[in-house]
């Protein structure tokens, strides 16, 4: 079966008649990333046992001419943050190398539940952390648009694998843009739930009051049958929010016709390259020709949102990744000849420079000379962005803006300055912060043909109408 673009959509209604099976689905897959992920590196584990006896239950479910379930054989990837049952989750960490989690995340079970045929772990940035997918221990993924290109962090490889075909659609986590940059750099689509939409169980964090999880898919259609299985209260998190979840895909047969959509001019300023401002500005064109009325907002305090999201997260992440030692799980350095220096050997040598860099920063500022000047004054500030956001949101449905500066910049181009590399979650962490939803579609391409995405920002829990504006860009109402 051919599965280069295949869809949710397809891919069911492929196995539903009969056309192929869900086994021999899932074998294709399988031969096309031992054939082509060698250049791209995007899967650190295969579940092979696992997603060929997901995919025969699937398959004599069909024989038995019984109801299908809304996955019922789609191939998917899950990025190796998340634990599943009998996979390593490693979270692209030396530190947690032939750890085997004994349970399943929320989001991988429900997943399944659903009838995803679950093929494997993907690469990313150790414990999430990076924007270009370079920081994984288990070595960069590569951009399948562009090989000398980065695909975006820290769910590179989940965004690779849905734009190289590896998978027809995959599980991410955005801490500060990092579901939304990858997209916009591969191509795909990507989904920032609000906080407490999804549920977080069986996520290793990074930064609790800021992860989310959210699928990639190929469009926007795929995209919300997925937040539709993801999405709901889930008694295992506290942070998981019990308000209703809206019918997306009723949702998305309705108009944007009438539909306010505001521009944040805080997001057009200096930097942005011309082609992505050409891009998002075509995609205003089409959505105002659709019958959307398009409002200038400002969103002053964004100015302050990439300080405020570094000193937030990493003052989280140091406390996190504490539990990260040598006592409990992973590695353990086997020459220390102390409790002490077990601890420090063991830090040392499983945590890359990144990981190392942001304990730092956060455990600075949390001590107690600082956590005034730096914590709390960052989380004051993080008020202030939250209510930008709710006074915008009085005044329009939604926010479109660019998801990024720049297209996919090189490999190694950034590696060497830290700060210019978290310039690059310039236009993505203020949502972040503030907990509103988000998605990125593509909406063109360069001169040289990298990708672009165009982001859409709703109100907290109004995934919907971001959907049916993302939709309307996808299908030209609104695209460059």
């Amino acid at each position: 079966m051919e599965i280069r673009n295949l869809t949710i959509e397809g891919a069911r209604g492929a196995v539903a008649a009969g056309k192929v099976t869900a086994t021999a689905l899932a074998e294709v897959h399988y031969a096309r990333i031992a054939a082509e992920d060698g250049a791209i590196n995007s899967y650190l584990a295969l579940s092979r046992e696992r997603a060929l006896a997901q995919a025969e239950k699937i398959d004599q479910m069909v024989a038995k001419g019984e109801p299908l379930p809304v996955l019922a054989g789609v191939p998917v990837g899950i990025k190796d943050v998340l634990t599943m049952q009998g996979a390593p989750a490693t979270a692209g960490s030396l530190i947690l190398k032939g750890y085997r989690p004994p349970y399943d995340a929320t989001a991988v079970k429900r997943l399944e539940a659903a009838g995803a045929v679950l093929l494997g772990k993907l690469n990313c940035d150790e414990f999430a952390m990076g924007s270009s997918n370079e920081n994984s221990a288990y070595g960069s993924v590569k951009n399948p648009r562009a090989l000398d290109r980065v695909p975006g962090g820290s769910s590179g490889g989940s965004a690779a694998a849905v734009a190289a075909d590896f998978a027809v659609a995959t599980l991410g986590t955005d801490t500060g843009g990092s579901i939304r940059q990858p997209a916009a750099f591969c191509g795909v689509v990507g989904v920032l739930p609000t906080y407490g939409r999804v549920s977080r169980y069986g996520l290793i964090a990074f930064a609790s009051s800021l992860d989310r999880v959210g699928p990639f898919a190929k469009n926007v259609r795929d995209a919300a049958a997925l937040l539709q299985v993801l999405a709901g209260h889930d008694e295992m998190d506290a942070t998981s929010s019990d308000r209703p979840v809206a019918d997306y895909a009723a949702e998305l047969q309705k108009p944007v016709e009438g539909l306010r959509v505001g521009v944040p001019e805080e997001y057009f300023g200096e930097g942005l390259d011309p082609e992505i401002r050409a891009a998002i500005e075509g995609v205003l064109a089409g959505l105002k020709a659709a019958g959307c009325v398009i409002k200038p907002v400002s969103l002053p305090h964004t100015k302050y949102a990439v300080p405020t999201y570094y000193v937030i997260a990493t003052a989280e992440a140091s406390s996190n990744l504490s539990r990260f030692d040598g006592v409990r799980y992973g590695l353990r350095d086997a020459e220390a000849k102390t409790l002490a220096a077990m601890f420090r050997k063991t830090r040392d040598a499983g945590f890359g420079a990144e990981v190392k860099r942001r304990i730092l920063l956060g455990t600075y500022a949390l001590s107690a000379g600082y956590y005034d000047a730096y914590y709390r004054k960052a989380q004051q500030v993080r008020a202030l962005l939250t209510k930008d956001f709710l006074a915008a949101f009085h005044d329009v449905d939604v926010l479109v803006a660019p998801v990024t500066p720049t297209p996919a910049f090189k490999l190694g181009e950034k590696t060497d300055d830290p700060v210019k590399m978290y310039l690059e979650d310039i236009y993505s962490v203020a949502a972040s912060l503030a907990g509103i939803c988000g998605i990125s579609v593509p909406c063109g391409e360069t001169k040289v043909g990298l990708p672009i995405g165009v982001q859409v920002m709703g109100r907290h829990f109004d995934e919907a109408t971001m959907l049916r504006v993302a939709q309307a860009v996808e299908t030209g109402q609104g695209k460059a």
